[in-house]
């Protein structure tokens, strides 16, 4: 009761503070260029500047903090990427040595570019399918309210759920589904998370799993938007389903799609949970994230090695999302 107290009254307060703040630099900015009993000239003047200094002040504090969470965790890192263990001593670049020289960092990236090729690429054809699908029949809403159901559930809420459907029991009664399932067809229970190589798609399932309804929501949105002309027309030149599909509605809403895509990319190179949850990094499963926490907060804690792995990883999103940027702001020119 204590912390949901203390929520209560930090919410109350941060709201408060926000009106406090809006109001009281509004009414400042009305009084530093006053617009009552003033010759015309003047109020004009002083609206045109307050309009102008208005929505920057409204911003400032919210633009501040963003840019200082944003830029500061950056430079730390590759500050701290030149230090020891404990970010005291300068080393130069051999945590950049010892980086390119682990076989831990190794198999940490190869399993982040499995996670790269899989993930995006199966829950945007599902979400895309399902989208297509779910348009067609009367109770469309209700399964696509279903499958996007588990957005709302963290990815350890999710690790949770499926450690239930992966559970393996030597000798006892099998608990997990899919233990239960080859049990009840003949088959041996496995103890699926340790099956080496294997077992990163069992993880990489949860996060598909999670983010299929995200990519149904958006392209669904998108097929909406294609105008029905183009479809009658392909259907009236004697074209079938696939064809309709694949060459008329996909080019449509590619854009969205690339879209959808580098998002849930960006996602899967800081997947963290999931693995954390499931195999802590274990049976060759670590990723570059989950390996960055053990370095940083594990064991003693080394914080020169820690940051070398956050960059990395940063090193890797960069591009994606400047491509995602200079796509959108094509579009945008377009329209």
């Amino acid at each position: 009761m204590g912390q949901l107290a203390s929520a209560l009254v930090t919410m109350f307060l941060g709201v408060l503070g926000c009106a406090v703040y809006f109001y009281g630099s509004n009414m400042l900015l009305d009084k530093i260029f006053p617009t009552k009993n003033r010759p015309a000239q003047q109020v004009a003047s002083n609206l045109r500047i307050a309009n102008r200094i208005r929505p920057w002040l409204f911003l400032g504090p919210a633009v501040l903090l963003l840019t200082f969470y944003l830029f500061y965790p950056v430079l730390d890192s590759i500050r701290l990427s030149f230090f020891d263990r404990s970010g005291e001593e300068f080393v130069g670049l051999s945590n950049y040595v010892w980086l390119f020289g682990s076989d831990e960092f190794f198999e940490s990236f190869r399993n982040n570019m499995l996670w790269l090729v899989f993930v995006p690429t199966a829950a945007t054809f599902l979400g895309l399918v399902i989208a297509t699908m779910t348009d067609r029949i009367w109770w469309g809403n209700i399964a696509k309210s279903l499958i996007f159901m588990p957005m709302a559930i963290s990815f350890i809420g999710a690790s949770v759920i499926w450690k239930f459907i992966y559970d393996f029991r030597s000798g006892d009664t099998q608990i997990g589904l899919l233990n239960a399932v080859v049990v009840f067809f003949g088959g041996e229970p496995q103890n699926w998370i340790t099956i080496p190589f294997w077992n990163n798609f069992f993880l990489m399932i949860i996060l598909v799993w999670i983010q299929t309804g995200f990519a149904m929501v958006i392209l669904s949105a998108a097929l909406r938007g294609i105008p029905d002309e183009t479809i009658e027309a392909a259907v009236l030149d004697g074209a079938n389903g696939l064809q309709i599909f694949f060459k008329i509605m996909v080019p449509q809403i590619w854009g969205t799609i690339a879209v959808v895509w580098t998002t849930i990319t960006i996602l899967v190179l800081k997947v963290f949970d999931i693995v954390l949850a499931m195999t802590n990094g274990q049976w060759n499963t670590q990723v570059l994230a989950n390996q960055m926490f053990d370095w940083m907060f594990r064991g003693g804690g080394d914080f020169g090695r820690g940051a070398v792995v956050a960059i990395v990883i940063m090193v890797l999103v960069i591009p994606i999302m400047i491509w995602n940027i200079k796509r959108a702001n094509a579009e945008m020119e377009g329209r």
